[in-house]
Order: structure tokens, then C-alpha cells, then sequence
């Protein structure tokens, strides 16, 4: 072939990958958002399809992976199966941490203490938090609910190797509480509203003085560096959806209801009056909390090494 054919055949090749690259860069992007039934903010915006529509206007398409729990979510985003966690409880980070999963926070829900509590039956013989020393209680393997319990313990001068603990899923616990297989149960919203409703129970301790409990917004921190503009706007997708839950609390719990096991609207509507939504942005000095809870599950040994809290990367909007 003479060299200028083989001249003209190299610039049309050049030609047609720059159009391919181009096509390329304008081509749909999709944003895979990993979800619990708990997580009600972006429950919210997936049910009202305000956040598809928010991002398809810059060419983003949504795809939502549901998982029974934070750490399996967590463990997800770490491997890169999901690019955004939507919240999970404030100590899942820190077991994520100290599997050296590489996450980024870039949103976090206000405190919510009064969202999550140790519940016993109205005639148990346990009075107090002293008395839960030697007694089976069901809680949450790493669900916030299980640093309250170690905090209250902490509180009542008892070690975590004071009581046995049945680590069980919200259902399970609810039905081994109900049938007095466990002597407590320490459980979180919408699960403790409903128990308390529905069961004669009294409250032993709630999160204040004791566990703040915030909610955390994660990502993989390569996305973080390579999507900012999607952080973006899912941050401001999920503030104006806590302002919406807290201004129409009515119509949200309408809303979460039959997403909750077809709770009723009263029971969803009070669960919520005690979660803040208030969607806020992460800096490495509010993470005090999360150091605490740390070491308090390093002394306990139920972490296999010790965390630094601050050993993460924050998003700033």
C-alpha cells in the first residue's frame, strides 16, 4: 500500500477513536446506591423518584442494590459493587475501618439519641441498668444499638463480658424478646416505636448521656476523588428530603409505612419524631464520637485491631 494510503488510513483511524472517545464521554453514567430498609432518606427520594430525575439531568442514571444490613453495605462499597451507602450507623464505619476498607464519609444525619433503646418486659425483675449483669440480651451485631449497650454496661460499671449477649437481626430479636428468650433487647427505629406500642415494655435506657447515635453517608474514596458533582448532588437531594420528613411528617410516614411492614401511620410518624434527618456535612474534628466507640469496641474484643477514627477522607460540599 503506498504511504500515502497507509497515511490517510492512520488519520481516519485517528478520526473515528476521537469520535468514539467523544461518544464515549457523553455516553450515560450510572451511580449504583446501596440501601436498607432503614434508610429512610433515601428510601424516600428512591420512592418518589426525585433523585433519578435530579440526576438524569446530567446524563446520570440510578440503580438501587438493597442489603439486610451496614456491614454487608459497607463491604460492598469497599470491593466497588456499590458506589454510594446510603446511611448506615454510626459504628459500621469503624468495623469497615478495621477490615482497611479505603471510605470516604460525605454526609452524616444530626444526632438522633432518643432513636434507639434498651428495652425490657413491664414485669421483668430488671430494674435498672446493674441489673442486667448475667442476663441474655439480643442486639445487633454492629448496629448502633450495640454501642449503646456497651456504653450503658460502661455506665452501670459492667463489662461487655458482664451478659450474654444474642447477637439477632431486628426481626429475630423482636420475636425472641416477644416469646422471653432474651431478657432485653436493644433495638432502634421504627422496630422500637412498634415494640412499645404494640407490647407492654419499659424503656431501661435510651441514647442519651450515653450513645448520640448519627447516621453516616459513605462512598469508596476513588469515587470520591473521580464523581464530586454526583456527591453533590445526592447531598443536596438528601437535605432537602430530611427538610421534607420533618415538615410533612404526616405524608412521610404515609409514604413508609407499607415500606416498613405495613406499620401504621401513627407508629411510623412517632419512630420518626425521634430521628433528627437533619443531613449535614462530615469534618474530621466532629469524629470524636466515632473514636470512642472505637476503643470501646477494641477493649471489648470485638474488633481485631485497634481504629483510628480520623484514618478517612472527608467530602467537603
Amino acid at each position: 500500500m503506498p504511504l500515502f494510503s497507509l497515511h490517510r488510513l492512520f488519520i481516519t483511524g485517528l478520526a473515528t477513536l476521537g469520535l468514539c472517545t467523544a461518544l464515549s464521554a457523553h455516553a450515560q453514567e450510572t451511580v449504583r446506591i446501596g440501601y436498607q430498609k432503614s434508610s429512610t432518606l433515601i428510601t424516600l427520594l428512591k420512592t418518589q423518584g426525585t433523585l433519578e430525575k435530579a440526576l438524569k439531568t446530567d446524563g446520570i442514571d440510578v440503580t438501587w442494590h438493597e442489603f439486610p444490613s451496614g456491614l454487608p453495605l459497607l463491604e460492598a462499597l469497599n470491593v466497588g459493587n456499590v458506589d454510594i451507602s446510603a446511611d448506615v450507623a454510626d459504628t459500621v464505619p469503624i468495623f469497615a475501618q478495621a477490615a482497611q476498607a479505603k471510605l470516604t464519609y460525605f454526609a452524616q444525619e444530626a444526632p438522633s439519641p432518643q432513636a434507639q433503646a434498651i428495652v425490657v418486659r413491664k414485669d421483668s425483675p430488671i430494674q435498672q441498668l446493674a441489673d442486667l449483669k448475667g442476663k441474655k440480651i439480643a442486639v445487633t451485631k454492629a448496629a448502633g444499638t450495640h454501642y449503646l449497650l456497651i456504653a450503658a454496661l460502661n455506665k452501670a460499671g459492667l463489662a461487655f463480658s458482664d451478659i450474654e449477649p444474642a447477637y439477632l437481626t431486628p426481626a429475630d430479636g423482636r420475636a425472641a424478646f416477644e416469646n422471653n428468650k432474651v431478657d432485653a433487647w436493644v433495638t432502634w427505629e421504627p422496630f422500637l416505636t412498634s415494640v412499645q406500642r404494640q407490647l407492654p415494655t419499659r424503656t431501661l435506657a435510651d441514647g442519651t448521656g450515653l450513645a448520640s447515635y448519627k447516621r453516616y453517608y459513605l462512598t469508596g474514596t476513588p469515587y470520591a476523588k473521580a464523581h464530586p458533582e454526583v456527591l453533590k448532588l445526592v447531598y443536596e437531594q438528601l437535605h432537602q428530603a430530611g427538610e421534607w420528613v420533618k415538615s410533612h411528617p404526616r405524608d412521610a410516614a404515609k409514604v413508609l409505612g407499607p415500606l416498613w411492614g405495613n406499620l401504621d401511620v401513627e407508629t411510623v410518624e412517632a419512630a420518626n419524631a425521634h430521628r433528627s434527618y437533619e443531613v449535614q456535612a462530615v469534618t474530621l474534628d466532629q469524629l470524636g464520637e466515632q473514636q470512642k466507640i472505637a476503643d470501646a469496641f477494641f477493649k471489648a474484643g470485638l474488633l481485631p485491631k485497634a481504629v483510628d477514627a480520623q484514618d478517612v477522607q472527608v467530602w467537603k460540599p
